[in-house]
């Protein structure tokens, strides 16, 4: 083991257990996330959140409380050669021993003039749920973090015009029989950002193409996406309320369906007047 796998791992064990390991077991605890006989695919796309899921799962597997396994596994959509070298060094570095395939999916959203992230984005998934089960997986994990949670109920009603969250585990559509499991679904960001920082650790800023013209170890707030402003958004209430991302991500679980106008179920919808 080589000191900076050493000093990652030693404190995610100490200094770090309370912030990042402990939300990390609770979420796979009361979600249910992990089963015995699992064989989980670990995605990392690069990034810092991708990478420490990594890890936690490295470490939670070692408590042995249930027996399943684990595949790392990278997807090169196309990126330049120095970028997927840091993935490659990360890796190697921190003792995770990726897979990689590569697929075209710079190049085919490379050409799509309306909504190219979200083509990006259901492609890669669709990639990743199929070298997932070619490889005996049946579960992909992903390393959407609470931040990511909060922001995306916040989106989806100022941008959207609709009540969602992102769910911490979904059944693919897709590929029967495949899950999609999000285990850091307690982790704050802030938490992520502060183990990187002490490890010294410099990982991509983002999977996606369009931001690779960044250096590889900008930092979050070089672009002006909508996700970024309800960020600022939510940093803003905070500043009156420290309550507002708890009370943000405890909204979903707490839907009073006796004063909603009208909900959404299995693609049907439902009317309040339709019982009135």
């Amino acid at each position: 083991m080589n000191e900076k796998q050493a000093k990652a791992e030693e404190s995610i064990q100490k200094k770090f257990h309370k912030r990042l390991f402990t939300p990390f077991a609770k979420a796979c605890k009361t979600y249910r996330l992990i089963s015995e006989g699992d064989r989980i695919a670990v995605c990392i796309s690069g990034g810092k959140d991708s990478m420490l899921m990594a890890k936690l799962f490295q470490e939670i597997q070692k408590h042995r409380q249930m027996e399943f396994e684990l595949v790392f596994l990278v997807m090169d959509p196309g990126y330049r050669p120095e970028n997927r070298a840091l993935i490659e060094e990360n890796a190697a570095s921190l003792g995770i021993p990726v897979t990689i395939f590569e697929s075209t999916i710079f190049d085919t959203v490379d050409v799509i003039e309306k909504s190219p992230c979200y083509l990006c984005a259901r492609m890669r998934r669709g990639y990743l749920y199929s070298r997932a089960r070619e490889l005996g997986c049946n579960k992909i994990a992903l390393g959407h973090h609470y931040d990511d949670v909060i922001e995306t109920i916040l989106m989806g009603m100022l941008h959207g015009g609709q009540i969602q969250t992102m769910m911490p585990k979904l059944h693919s559509t897709n590929f029967p029989g495949m899950e999609l499991i999000r285990p850091m679904y307690f982790v704050r960001e802030s938490d992520v950002i502060a183990w990187r920082d002490y490890n010294d650790l410099k990982f991509l800023q983002c999977a996606c193409h369009f931001t690779e013209t960044c250096s590889t170890v900008c930092e979050d707030g070089t672009s002006e996406s909508k996700r970024l402003e309800v960020k600022q958004l939510i940093a803003e209430l905070k500043k009156d309320n420290p309550f507002v991302e708890a009370n943000i991500f405890k909204s979903v679980e707490n839907v009073m369906l006796d004063t909603v106008i009208a909900y959404k179920k299995d693609g049907v919808r439902h009317h309040f007047l339709d019982d009135y």
